[in-house]
């Protein structure tokens, strides 16, 4: 057992376990929801603290001290390091899909699942195809009044326009020299979101700049650039500009404030038009942008009483606003932003309305640290927006529930009510499994947006509400200038991230967690969160043949744009599910059903999960939304958990552009294994879920350029059959055979997604787990 060690340094941050229980109008919600984090999560915690103690080359970074994106950013990452007394260029991967942050630094980084990662601190190289590289030339610069996030979703939507998947994006011009560290490390956070491998910006006097005010120290800053410059790293306007395979241009000086949403991060709405935008959405068809509502149900509503209040519900109130996630939260000037907008309203005798559930919880210590000093978390706590925890919270779907009467009120009205979020994801179902119109917006908007308490407003014209001697109160006289935000930002010093960071691994709750080392972790069977996992069950020490893939039935039949969100929710689940009933009856209450991603440690929950999300739309389900899918031995609709279980051959998945967007979530590929499909056929894949699944040794499948499963009128009840064999070949086609139930038959031309030799081997030994597990059973014989 000894033999499985990580072989290089493998840090883990556990930023996505902290729930908003407590919302931020509560003064202690940071004490609370660690209390709460702790309770629910240290069964995991012990877990993770015995991996620390038994395995080489591992910490783990305790709960509570940032988001590993923010915490790379502004402490751990170097730009460029010395080993062995040679300089190299810092590089990183990371199991998570926002790990491309790091590249606003000039470090070339981006996302990988967790199954690759795994293999990679087992030894295994990572490989890839060469990329193309578009080059976007930035030019001009932001008005006053935009900010680096409404620049961001410009060019998430610009960039998703252009399709830039699985390519790697390189920013230059004169308008990128003129960014700040923190503007390019938001448009870098994002890369996911516009589809790239990564958003890259080079080394230049900016990065130097931002490294000293995080504290970095002189001899390191002088190493970094002078092998910058040694290297051709270092960016000069003045350089020949590089060959690219495509070239695109912004002026930034076209960019207005704007939000996305209410589904996805690419449909981007000018705020202008937001209200004219939600209204039209209502009634809209059911998809990307519309809730399929009847025009008769547009005026339903419900009146809640709470705490001594009665206020009426309606289509487009925000129950949520949540300032969250590293996106934001990194840049100093939309979080002071937001701040000095929450002091004018507080000024002013603006309140947020009572409805809406406020929270903040920034990505790092440092923001609270300047935050104090300029005196704006008073005012934020004024408004509600106390610091409930330093984590993921709301971006990961942690939002915490909605008090019962406000919850009750959506059901009873089926309304539509939504949520701002300084987050980068707002996927159907993701932010809150009752809001289904999720809008991502800079810091200030969100604190604008929990003040109007509605989306039903325009902003830009109309009152965001009322004085205290009544007089009507503008967006525009809260928004505080540039000049405002320069003045605030000179209070943030190097000292504040040295301070911080000094103890960053230091959490008394955390050192008093007992564990002990051993070779081997003691498995208890009645645990609900740590089990042992199926996948190496009857694992032989030499790969069968592949033998093709025979009369699969159809599990689901999708849409465009399913995310990895759809397949494998993170957050909440109720106990009607399958995941729920397998924890009711092991008496495991409701309150301490935590989420499925803390639950990820137990196969059994996350198989129940996988494709369980409240929004998906199973096409082979008609009239149902959510986890349902048709169980072909009996012809009823159950649930796709039950109807996978009840098929004794492979299964097979239909789906159409951009299958598994989003997260780099494991368990979206570790899932679908273990319900037994055995491939996807898609229109087109998202680059990590696409290596996910042949990592978890399931057949990705495109359909030829202008084909479709819709196109090739497959209904879903065919079965199919693949003849994949031993003999596969990167990228080769295959014709696949689809038998009706009515004795007919069609045939159609597939591409075969494994990319490289290597892939190939991967998916002949059933898996990069299966293939690493036996080269090393292989070298630890030869050594013996």
């Amino acid at each position: 057992p000894k033999t499985i060690n990580p072989l290089s340094t493998v840090d883990l941050v556990i930023d996505h376990s902290v729930q908003v229980d407590i919302s931020g109008a509560n003064p202690d919600a940071l004490k609370l929801n660690l209390d709460i984090e702790y309770h629910r999560n240290m069964e995991r915690y012990t877990f993770l603290k015995w991996g620390q103690q038994s395995l080489a080359n591992f910490q783990a970074v305790p709960p509570s001290r940032g988001i590993v994106h923010q915490v790379n950013l502004e402490f751990l990452a170097s730009v460029a390091r010395t080993e062995n007394n040679i300089w190299l260029a810092d590089t990183l991967v990371g199991t998570d899909s926002h790990t491309t942050m790091v590249n606003g630094l000039g470090v070339l980084g981006w996302g990988v699942g967790g199954i690759e990662a795994e293999a990679v601190m087992l030894g295994q190289p990572i490989y890839m195809l060469s990329p193309d590289v578009v080059g976007v030339r930035l030019t001009g610069s932001l008005n006053d009044g935009v900010t680096a996030t409404d620049m961001t979703l410009r060019i998430v939507e610009m960039l998703r326009e252009h399709g830039v998947v699985g390519k790697f994006v390189e920013f230059f011009g004169q308008g990128m020299a003129a960014l700040s560290l923190a503007d390019r490390a938001t448009i870098a956070n994002m890369a996911p979101e516009y589809g790239a491998t990564c958003g890259f910006f080079p080394v230049d006097e900016r990065t130097i700049e931002y490294l000293r005010l995080t504290g970095r120290n002189e001899e390191a800053l002088a190493g970094v650039e002078a092998f910058s410059k040694a290297q051709g790293l270092w960016y000069n306007a003045s350089d020949a500009e590089k060959t690219y395979t495509d070239v695109l241009e912004l002026d930034l000086g076209t960019i207005l404030p704007a939000l996305a949403g209410p589904k996805r991060p690419q449909d981007r709405v000018d705020l202008k038009d937001m209200k004219s935008h939600f209204v039209e959405s209502l009634t809209n068809e059911l998809g990307f942008e519309g809730h399929g509502l009847d025009e008769s149900e547009l005026n339903n509503g419900a009146i809640v009483e709470r705490d001594g209040e009665i206020y009426d519900l309606n289509h487009g109130d925000v129950v949520i606003a949540a300032i969250t996630s590293c996106t934001n939260t990194s840049n100093p000037d939309v979080m002071l932003a937001a701040g000095l907008l929450a002091r004018k309203a507080r000024t002013l005798g603006l309140e947020v309305k009572p409805w809406v559930r406020t929270s903040l919880a920034p990505g790092s210590r440092v923001v609270t640290e300047y935050y104090e000093a300029t005196g704006l978390q008073d005012d934020l706590n004024a408004l509600g927006f106390n610091v409930v925890g330093y984590g993921c919270t709301t971006c990961i779907g942690n939002s915490g529930p909605l008090p019962e009467e406000v919850d009750a009120a959506i059901d009873e009205a089926n309304l539509v009510v939504g949520s701002v979020l300084s987050g980068n994801r707002n996927f159907e179902g993701r932010v809150h499994g009752k809001v289904k119109a999720s809008y991502l917006a800079s810091p200030p908007l969100v604190v604008a947006y929990a003040l109007a308490g509605t989306l039903e407003i325009d902003l830009t014209t109309e009152p965001i509400g009322h004085a205290a001697d009544g007089s009507p109160v503008m967006l525009s006289d809260l928004w505080p200038s540039t000049a405002e935000i320069e003045e605030a930002r000179s209070a943030i010093t190097p000292e504040m991230f040295t301070q911080r960071y000094a103890d960053a691994m230091n959490e008394p709750r955390w050192d008093s967690i007992p564990s002990e080392p051993s070779p081997l972790y003691p498995w208890q069977e009645e645990s609900t969160y740590i089990r042992l996992p199926t996948f190496f069950q009857d694992l032989s020490p030499e790969a069968d043949p592949i033998q093709g893939i025979h009369d699969a039935k159809v599990l689901l039949k999708l849409g465009d744009s399913i995310t990895t969100d759809h397949i494998s929710p993170a957050g909440s689940f109720p106990t009607s599910g399958p995941a729920g009933k397998w924890l009711l009856e092991r008496n495991v209450e409701k309150g301490d059903f935590n989420s499925f991603g803390s639950r990820r440690g137990n196969h059994e929950i996350m198989m129940r999960g996988t494709f369980a999300n409240v929004r998906i739309r199973n096409q082979l389900a008609p009239g149902t939304e959510g986890g349902y899918a048709l169980d072909h031995s009996t012809g009823e609709i159950t649930t796709v958990y039950e109807a996978a279980m009840n098929n004794p051959g492979p299964m097979v998945v239909l789906a159409g552009s951009q299958y598994g967007t989003g997260s780099s979530r494991d368990w979206a590929a570790k899932g679908t294994y273990l319900l037994g499909v055995k491939a996807v056929l898609a229109t087109s894949f998202e680059r990590i879920h696409r290596s996910n699944l042949v990592g978890m040794g399931v057949l990705p499948l495109t359909f030829k350029e202008g084909e479709s499963h819709e196109s090739l009128e497959l209904d879903g009840t065919e079965s199919f059959t693949i003849p994949v064999t031993n003999d596969v070949q990167p990228l080769q086609d295959l014709t696949v055979t689809a038998s009706h139930p009515n004795g007919s038959s069609k045939t159609f031309t597939v591409s075969v997604r494994l990319d490289t030799p290597v892939e190939v081997e991967y998916y002949r030994n059933g898996g990069i787990l299966h293939t690493v597990l036996r080269q090393l059973a292989t070298s630890t014989e030869s050594i013996s």
